[in-house]
């Protein structure tokens, strides 16, 4: 392993980073996010194919809260042709998160209810 410094052709340009990033616009960056959150849940959920190999409550719970805050500071921000599909994907998280948990949440109490109220199934 050298301790050179890398080549400026292997650096990050933030210049370009920022310039991209400058070009688009909020609604994408906030829909963007929520999908990754989205997918990200899914997989602590045990929802993919490898399903049980990565499945983790306890992290799904937090990711699922965290997007349906997001979710819930942007619903003014988003149009509901963004925001009502992101609310299903949500709602439906909220449900499987409901089907696995050994000991299930009071309703109101599951990740994310804070922001929209009890789910039922």
């Amino acid at each position: 392993m050298s301790d050179t410094p890398a080549e400026p052709s292997e650096a990050p340009d933030f210049d370009d980073m920022t310039r991209d990033i400058a070009e688009v616009p909020a609604v994408e960056v906030i829909v963007t996010v929520a999908v990754n959150l989205m997918s990200a849940a899914a997989v602590k959920l045990g929802l993919t194919e490898e399903g049980e190999k990565h499945k983790d409550l306890d992290e799904a719970r937090k990711l699922v809260h965290a997007l349906a805050g997001l979710l819930d500071a942007s619903a003014t921000e988003i149009s509901s042709f963004h925001a009502a599909p992101l609310r299903d994907g949500l709602k439906s998280l909220q449900l499987a998160f409901r089907e696995a948990s050994i000991v299930p949440d009071e309703p109101g109490q599951g990740p994310g209810e804070k922001y929209t109220g009890p789910v039922y199934g």
